[in-house]
């Protein structure tokens, strides 16, 4: 099908610059302020009133988080299985309607370029991703459809995301059972002109709002980075364990799909390496006068050992963060300037395969 005949649309004002979700003007509302407004935290409320009660929420019912701020983009045509399948990490070639799972965009050294979640609805994949990744990703996707039958354009959906208790879900768009490290997590995407008659009828069914704040304590918790924060430009998918796909786990990197850019480098590193860094859980130091910024750099005695990702205040353990670390470091006395910091050496990864690959090669050896 010739390039001409395949209809392209790219419109990106339907989350302007400025975006504030209508469910600000709901009692008690907050936008994050000073070094809590990170990226992705801009236009949502942050909390409503009570950030550390309301991530109590989740343990006794079902919290509401407003998470509006998200842009998706639509993929649909009879090529669209294959061209996603070309270009992202994730086996979507024989998705069927409900597919729900995490992909990556990589550069051709294996670098994470974009994240997202990809659901499939009626033939139509939906890729929701940060408003920071949304542009150069939409872009990317129209620039490789070259002789592809296939529509890309943007969505017009706005995401909550239900955690705790399971609850009567109002028709939406979609609604997906997240899979991650954390509690029951659904995300509902509601059309945007629709989306608080949607709030207000889950609202209804027993779900509570509950802030930014308290969902990003959770994500922290279940080592899940945010793109822009978490992640620098010299992020491999291996530092996100969980994020690579084995067994049951679909994860958002499929290990045995076909070529796609950046393969080269995952399949290399599964089979003979481990990655140089790892993403792991720090526990702060809450006496110190203030939090540390995103960014920073973590040391052992005076060598740079990681960067310092998404800082939060948890209900239970006060100020923890998510850091990229190198291996290498993982039982060394860390800090960020003066301050000591910990690892939680519970959520360490455990060795991820056999390595076939380098066992092949220590055989030869004679090892």
């Amino acid at each position: 099908m010739a390039n001409e005949q395949s209809e392209v649309a790219n419109n990106t004002d339907q989350i302007p610059a400025g975006y504030r979700s209508p469910l600000l003007n709901r009692d008690g509302a907050a936008e994050a302020q000073d070094s809590a407004a990170q990226v992705g935290t801009e236009g949502v409320a942050w909390h409503y009133g009570s950030p550390l009660v309301e991530q109590r929420i989740f343990e006794t019912g079902t919290g509401l988080v407003d998470r509006s701020n998200r842009k998706v983009i639509s993929v649909e045509g009879p090529d669209a299985p294959a061209f996603l399948n070309n270009i992202l990490s994730q086996k979507v070639d024989s998705a069927d309607d409900g597919f729900s799972a995490g992909a990556l965009d990589l550069d051709a050294q294996g670098r994470i370029q974009h994240t997202m979640q990809i659901t499939v609805v009626d033939g139509v994949f939906y890729l929701d991703t940060t408003a920071a990744e949304f542009d150069s990703l939409l872009a990317y996707l129209t620039k490789m459809i070259f002789w592809s039958d296939v529509t890309v354009s943007e969505a017009d959906l706005a995401i909550v995301s239900l955690i705790g208790q399971e609850i009567a879900l109002p028709d939406a768009v979609f609604a997906r059972r997240v899979e991650w490290n954390g509690p029951t997590l659904i995300d509902v995407a509601f059309r945007r002109e629709n989306l608080e008659e949607g709030v207000d009828k889950l609202l209804g069914a027993g779900a509570r709002l509950a802030g930014l704040m308290a969902y990003t304590a959770e994500r922290v918790k279940a080592l899940e980075p945010v793109f822009g924060v978490d992640l620098d430009d010299k992020a491999i998918p291996h530092e996100i364990p969980q994020w690579i796909g084995r067994g049951d786990h679909v994860g958002a990197v499929h290990l045995a799909k076909g070529c796609y850019r950046g393969q080269e480098t995952v399949a290399r590193v599964d089979n003979l390496g481990r990655s140089p860094r790892v993403i792991v859980l720090l526990h702060l130091d809450g006496s110190a006068p203030q939090d540390p910024a995103p960014g920073a750099q973590i040391s052992s005695g005076s060598r740079v050992v990681g960067r310092l990702g998404t800082v939060v205040h948890d209900a239970d353990y006060g100020p923890i963060a998510i850091a990229l670390v190198k291996r290498s470091a993982l039982g060394s006395e860390l800090h960020i300037d003066d301050v000591a910091v910990n690892i939680d050496r519970d959520l360490l990864p455990a060795e991820e395969n056999e390595q076939r690959g380098r066992a092949a090669i220590n055989k030869l050896k004679g090892l």
